[in-house]
């Protein structure tokens, strides 16, 4: 189930969909937004609003993991902003046990490639087994 962020609470959305028989979340999707053409003073959308994506959610979508991975208690991607192996390994700290390279791949076709080698790099260099060694471990 793909978790909405204009939500005022996730956490409840999250295990409303457990509950109901959800055995994965992925979050977030797009944060509704708008923009203004200042000269026509006319949305620049047709629509008015739209969905906006890539790297100004992360911290959005980070925050949300975080709270649905303390309140879910079933797999979770994360979805938002990921455009390097920091950014993933920032969601698999934060509770996503994966992760999913969007807008990243219009600016780099291989992104997510990238997004792994650097991950294996990190894994490596800090002595740790497997990604999964990593999930959740954010410290407060």
């Amino acid at each position: 189930m793909k978790l909405s962020p204009n939500v005022t609470d996730i956490t409840v959305i999250a295990r409303a969909v457990e509950d109901a028989g959800a055995d994965c979340l992925s979050l977030i999707n797009t944060l509704t937004a708008m923009a203004i053409d200042i000269d026509t003073r006319r949305p620049r959308l047709a629509n008015i609003t739209g969905g906006l994506s890539g790297p100004a959610i992360k911290p959005v979508a980070l925050r949300m993991v975080w709270q649905v991975a303390q309140a879910a208690g079933v797999p979770i991607v994360g979805i938002g902003g990921i455009i390097s192996a920091a950014d993933a390994l920032e969601f698999l700290i934060a509770g996503a046990t994966a992760i999913e390279v969007g807008t990243a791949n219009f600016v780099n076709p291989k992104a997510t490639t990238d997004i792994i080698d650097g991950i294996e790099k990190f894994l490596i260099e800090k002595s740790i087994a497997k990604v999964s060694d990593l999930i959740g471990t954010l410290e407060i």
